[in-house]
């Protein structure tokens, strides 16, 4: 991937970088844009995502743009739980609803692997959904973009 330019942060990550890192990941994903968010990862990423599991960018964004499609409402906050040098782990939750009006809130882990340019090579997450009510939503922004620097993240909500 010599001709690719970095993505800044690059490993060796320090606790910064790496919480910076899943701050540009989560404002990417609430930008719901696939094809934009699939140029995070190596031309030939590995991804296990719930039961699917993906080979590369045109199917990272295949399925983000599926995943979109559906998941109405998207709203995304992601945190840190630990890095190494090349490694992060995150703990995230989204909130949003179908097409029949039904919230759900899924919450998941994820394990990222990097290489040396900055791009995600390894992307391994568990989710599990809970259905919610509206009145149960507790992530209230603007859906058409990032998560405002005063929302409460995870740990705040308590979740």
């Amino acid at each position: 991937m010599t001709d690719q330019p970095q993505r800044a942060p690059i490993p060796p990550f320090s606790y910064d970088d790496a919480v910076q890192k899943v701050r540009m990941a989560e404002n990417a994903w609430n930008g719901r844009d696939p094809a934009k968010v699939a140029l995070a990862y190596t031309p030939d990423t590995k991804w296990r995502n719930r039961s699917e599991f993906l080979n590369g960018r045109a199917e990272v964004e295949a399925f983000l743009t599926r995943k979109w499609a559906t998941e109405n409402g998207y709203r995304l906050i992601k945190e840190i739980w630990t890095h190494s040098d090349d490694k992060i782990a995150v703990r995230f939750c989204y909130e949003c609803h179908d097409a029949n009006g039904q919230w759900f809130r899924a919450h998941g882990n994820e394990n990222w692997e990097f290489d040396a340019f900055g791009y995600m090579a390894q992307r391994h997450a568990s989710i599990n959904d809970v259905p919610i009510k509206e009145a149960e939503r507790l992530f209230h922004w603007d859906a058409s973009g990032p998560r405002p620097h005063d929302h409460p993240g995870l740990t705040e909500l308590g979740l």
